[in-house]
């Protein structure tokens, strides 16, 4: 990737003496001293000293928790000193953003990549054949699978629906600050090539000539990979993301670059903050703010958005969309922006889950350039019918009888099992592994002194300059201990419903799929609200039948925003 090639060059700190004050200042935090004040305060004794005393490393003992011996606080002097000239040679190493450290996380270390496993398989449920809508926007709003009958049957050809998003894009993009970049050239250029290829009879599956929209951290050549952020406004990644280049081989049509909150933070990028459709005074929700945002609008067929901590979750709950955040290492990130190497995931946002399922079948699995991606099945349609399952759900304040959710799966069929989520070791400390290795990746900004357009993340980054690696590693210990918990879970239920789980799942690698579950009403304002279903590692294929068979027996997919209400705020 380009990183910071348009970015001022750095001054001569990087060869400056080992008492450089914002290096010791890593330094000191590595010893356990904790205080930013205290941490400042020995930082300037140092340099003014021009080393590191035993006498300062009694100081920070009480802060560390230790009880050194005049003989071992004059050893941890001499040993920090000479870790400043390690410091000093690896800083001048320039390290690219597409650079991942020589560790990997695995989520389920127990199975085997399998064998045979090929993409591109899926095949649409029987449905009744679609007729062309009568109007535009009546056709903008279907989901993929009608869709793809319809370019199928060449009802409709992708050129034209190319043309139909652009200029709903264009249109109220005013209003929802959703589009980072139109890719009108490639996009026409694809949907001729699709057109040809469907009238010579070479279909190649249910994504042929559908457009869709990449939230702007997935590189493709020849258009801008900003991140939503100040610093990179202008980087071009020259580049093509695998799950682009996956989704061009399947011949999906890319439309436009979309917006993300900065370095994959909220809804807020140097455009503005995108908008909820729903309600154009409330923001998206992040990060994948422009992703959920645009399909919740019927402006493109579907798209790509990406989640750490929530953040394909959270703004498809926001703006009543589908959203499916598979399993860690099920699709590859590569040419993709790394915030967490151990925590990012890349997955669809669509109108409904059998469109994510046709999404997933095109870009998942091992492609040798993301050592996390692997290789394990995914069937669409799935084997096995809701009847056959067992479905988790965890017991609340409302009781089980009152569900509405889980009336319905009982209805369907689902054996339903109140489980309890692991509760033994704590959860949302541990997400400091998030911070921690952000703060790797964007540890450039950091020393450079780079905070303009990167909304809270300036602070994050600095407090994970202070995260000692024995705390980091301590954490992804942990970590393994809630993997052994949940796995021990999910041998007792294929999936659970709700439960309150974003920072253990993700922490974890399991699926998890976001279906619109109902509406609520406040004034004029009627706001989506949502269920989620999460799956064993690798289980998409259960996952996703049983929240199709949610989603067609509830039809809460099926309504959208009322467009008239974005077109009198783009008046205004």
């Amino acid at each position: 990737m380009s990183g910071l090639a348009n970015l001022p060059p750095d001054d001569d700190r990087h060869d400056a003496p080992a008492m450089n004050r914002r290096r010791l200042l890593g330094v000191l935090a590595g010893l356990g001293i904790g205080t930013a004040t205290m941490q400042r305060a020995l930082a300037q004794q140092v340099a003014e000293a021009g080393k590191i005393t035993p006498e300062m490393v009694r100081q920070a003992e009480w802060i560390a928790g230790l009880e050194l011996t005049d003989e071992e606080r004059a050893e941890v002097a001499r040993s920090v000193q000479r870790t400043q000239s390690n410091f000093r040679a690896l800083r001048k190493v320039k390290v690219d953003y597409s650079v991942t450290p020589a560790v990997m996380f695995d989520a389920a270390p127990h199975l085997r990549p399998a064998t045979d496993v090929r993409r591109n398989r899926a095949r649409l449920i029987e449905v009744a054949a679609p007729v062309r809508p009568k109007t535009d926007e009546q056709l903008a709003f279907l989901p993929v699978t009608e869709l793809s009958t319809l370019l199928r049957t060449r009802q409709v050809t992708s050129r034209e629906l190319v043309k139909i998003y652009t200029a709903r894009l264009k249109k109220y993009d005013p209003v929802l600050h959703c589009v980072v970049s139109y890719t009108e050239e490639l996009a026409m250029k694809q949907a001729q090539r699709a057109d040809r290829e469907i009238a010579a009879g070479r279909y190649r599956g249910p994504l042929h000539g559908v457009p869709w929209g990449a939230k702007d951290l997935i590189a493709h050549p020849g258009y801008k990979t900003t991140w939503g952020a100040t610093p990179f406004a202008e980087q071009v990644i020259d580049e093509k993301a695998t799950v682009a280049a996956r989704l061009e081989e399947a011949g999906a049509v890319l439309v436009a670059k979309l917006s993300l909150g900065a370095l994959a933070q909220g809804d807020r990028w140097f455009g503005g903050m995108t908008r909820n459709p729903w309600n154009p005074e409330q923001g998206s929700s992040g990060s994948s703010a422009g992703s959920a945002a645009s399909v919740a609008a019927g402006l493109v067929g579907f798209a790509l958005g990406s989640e750490t901590l929530g953040s394909i979750i959270s703004p498809s709950r926001r703006c009543g969309t589908t959203g499916l955040r598979p399993t860690f290492g099920r699709v590859s990130r590569h040419g993709c922006m790394a915030l967490s190497w151990s925590m990012d995931k890349i997955g669809p946002i669509a109108r409904s889950v059998e469109d994510c399922a046709l999404v997933l079948d095109a870009i998942h699995g091992f492609d040798g350039r993301d050592g996390t991606a692997v290789d394990q099945p995914f069937d669409w349609p799935a084997k096995r019918q809701v009847r056959d399952l067992k479905i988790g759900y965890v017991e609340g304040k409302q009781p089980a009888g009152e569900r509405a959710e889980l009336k319905v799966l009982g209805d369907l069929g689902a054996t339903l099992v109140p489980i309890r989520l692991p509760e033994k070791y704590p959860i949302w400390p541990v997400t400091l592994i998030l911070n921690t290795e952000a703060s790797a990746v964007f540890d450039d900004l950091t020393r450079r002194g780079i905070s303009e357009g990167l909304n809270s993340w300036p602070r994050s980054f600095r407090q994970g300059q202070f995260t000692p690696a024995v705390e980091y590693l301590r954490a992804q210990r942990v970590r393994t201990l809630l993997m052994r918990e949940m796995r021990e879970l999910m041998s007792q239920v294929d999936m659970y419903v709700d439960g309150n789980d974003l920072a253990l799942t993700n922490l974890t690698g399991h699926p998890t799929v976001v279906l619109p579950a109902g509406f609520t009403r406040r004034g004029e304002i009627e706001q989506p609200f949502s269920i989620t279903l999460t799956g064993r590692l690798f289980g998409e294929s259960d996952l996703l039948a049983v929240a199709h068979a949610y989603q067609q027996a509830t039809g809460h997919h099926l309504k959208h925003p009322p467009m008239e209400r974005l077109v009198s705020a783009a008046s205004r």
